[in-house]
């Protein structure tokens, strides 16, 4: 197992290797459990890389967890148009880890509460609109669930703040990118840290990073990291 970015700085870099761990033991000692349960006890982000393409992890019903499990939605081959690059503005540590940080948000936050009421209607039309491959819905529903989740975090009592000055700066970059096109070809999401992951299509791809090294490479993003849909665990000899 081969990583290049950062564990801790809240890109989420561990899970790939929980998920090959689970996946070197599925191979090893044959189961009848999903495999992406065993990443799961790992990290909960784990489950989404035993397989390749969209992915969902699904809620469960049942009490001990066993039927929270991830499910490939569609296969990398379904938008092939589709790029992602990632902006590392920090590789420091997170100050708060995200286990810890979202315990105390579901203890404290009024707004996780009202959160958790439309995530299953998000998640059906975010997928509606993978599987018609329509860029602007996607993009809008990714870009709000980003500031939703982030907006939960400082709504936590001590609010966290993942976020710093350059992710905001990227924030507005990418809505003024899409103003002058007159449409969302561009978003992002941030997950609990500062690091950006942005997402276009294919034609708007050169100039999107165009305009992020221009305004941010070198001092304020340290790295870009150009990304398409994984193919999920594969086998290596």
């Amino acid at each position: 197992y081969h990583r290049n970015l950062d564990l801790s700085s809240g890109i989420n870099a561990e899970y790939g290797g929980y998920a090959a761990l689970a996946c070197a033991l599925k191979l090893l000692y044959p189961t009848r459990g999903d495999v992406s349960e065993m990443a799961r006890l790992g990290s909960g982000s784990a489950c989404r890389s035993t397989a390749g393409g969209f992915v969902l992890w699904e809620k469960g019903e049942r009490e001990g967890g066993e039927d929270s499990v991830a499910r490939q939605l569609f296969s990398p081959s379904h938008w092939p148009e589709l790029r992602i690059l990632v902006c590392v503005v920090c590789r420091d540590e997170k100050h708060v880890p995200s286990t810890a940080g979202m315990q105390n948000t579901v203890n404290t936050s009024a707004l996780m509460q009202h959160r958790i009421t439309h995530v299953q209607e998000r998640i059906a039309r975010i997928t509606r609109a993978i599987e018609q491959r329509d860029f602007a819905t996607f993009g809008e529903i990714t870009m709000r669930d980003s500031n939703e989740m982030h907006a939960v975090c400082l709504d936590t009592f001590p609010p966290i703040a993942y976020l710093n000055d350059t992710s905001h700066q990227i924030i507005r970059t990418v809505h003024k990118f899409n103003s002058d096109k007159g449409a969302i070809r561009a978003a992002y999401t941030f997950d609990a840290g500062p690091n950006a992951v942005l997402f276009c299509e294919e034609g708007d791809y050169s100039e999107l990073k165009g305009v992020i090294s221009d305004q941010f490479y070198g001092e304020k993003v340290t790295q870009l990291v150009e990304c398409k849909l994984g193919c999920g665990p594969m086998l290596l000899k």
